[in-house]
């Protein structure tokens, strides 16, 4: 990571809880912004998990480290896809696991995550009770490469741990799995190769991630592989201004640009791609303002995609204080 400095140390003042329903504020002392600078590697491979108001990566991890998400809450129950490599599940029904399968029907049947980060709008959907098994694309890593498939039956989930089987696409090497919730982090990462990972950070002490995921076009429906920012749904919230003047956005713009609490409220269109000259533009007049878990708000916006060598995926951002 490079971190560019264009003024100086960064202050921010803790605001109160109660703003989230008490806008408008007065002007709050905005401190000193800052340039930041980070690049996801080649192929985009890696994932990079930020506290914009200290500006630094608190986590880095390749985007194959990982394949399932579990809710880790005593209450959750979700299953989420690594979205980053085009992760899809079709379910199968409650058909038997140890039988030979094919693809032959996948392409229309599979589901992908919703880009906004709904709990409800998972390929796995509600599985409780249901005994049925899904047909698990694992993607592509950073180089285009498939990864595979795998039939997963969630069996299980209590206040502690997710249970599930999980075998070859041919129904052999059947496996039964015990994931621990990891209660630190809001959701608990598994990978077929490794078992547990840490892969996001404690809950609260990240506010966004630079990372590709799908995101579901419509015109033509195809879900398709972006690159862009995902905030910590739950913790964070976005307001999104457009043709503004960086250095006039205040906490009052959220008055007519509320708040959202969708995962993929920044997203990817903050850049364009040009087939003429193949090449991304970024667009600076779009600020977001990010709340974190801890009541600071920051106003952030995008001013280049491309490294010092010309390098793709390699986002430059300023930040302030609000």
């Amino acid at each position: 990571m490079r971190t560019i400095w264009t003024i100086g140390p960064c202050c921010a003042v803790l605001l109160s809880a109660c703003l989230k329903d008490e806008l408008p504020v007065p002007v709050q002392p905005r401190g000193e912004g800052r340039s930041i600078q980070v690049c996801m590697g080649a192929g985009y491979q890696d994932q990079l998990w930020m506290d914009l108001r200290s500006g630094t990566v608190v986590s880095t991890n390749p985007k194959t480290a990982w394949d399932l998400a579990f809710e880790s809450a005593a209450d959750g129950w979700h299953v989420m896809l690594n979205g980053s490599r085009l992760m899809t599940a079709w379910n199968l029904g409650a058909v038997d696991i140890t039988l030979p399968g094919d693809t032959n029907g996948m392409g229309a049947a599979r589901r992908i995550d919703a880009p906004s980060g709904d709990p409800d709008s998972t390929a796995f959907g509600d599985w409780r009770g249901t005994n049925n098994v899904y047909l698990v694309d694992l993607g592509y890593d950073g180089l285009g490469q498939a990864l595979g498939l795998r039939k997963v039956r969630m069996t299980g989930v209590t206040s502690s741990v997710f249970t599930f089987d999980v075998a070859q696409l041919n129904g052999s090497g059947l496996q039964s799995v015990t994931v621990s919730k990891d209660a630190m982090r809001t959701f608990t990462s598994y990978s077929f190769a490794n078992g547990v990972v840490p892969i996001e950070p404690p809950a609260g002490t990240w506010d966004v991630v630079l990372t590709q995921y799908t995101h579901q076009f419509y015109v033509p429906y195809l879900p398709y592989i972006v690159t862009g920012v995902l905030v910590d749904r739950g913790h964070a919230r976005i307001a999104r201004i457009v043709n503004a003047d960086f250095a006039n956005v205040t906490l009052s713009d959220t008055l007519a640009n509320p708040f959202s609490l969708r995962r993929d409220a920044i997203g990817y269109d903050w850049k364009t791609y040009s087939f003429e000259t193949t090449a991304y533009t970024v667009d600076a007049s779009i600020v977001y303002i990010v709340e974190n878990a801890e009541g600071y708000f920051n106003k952030m916006r995008f001013l280049d995609y491309y490294g010092d060598q010309g390098e793709v995926g390699c986002p430059l951002f300023e930040v302030a204080p609000l």
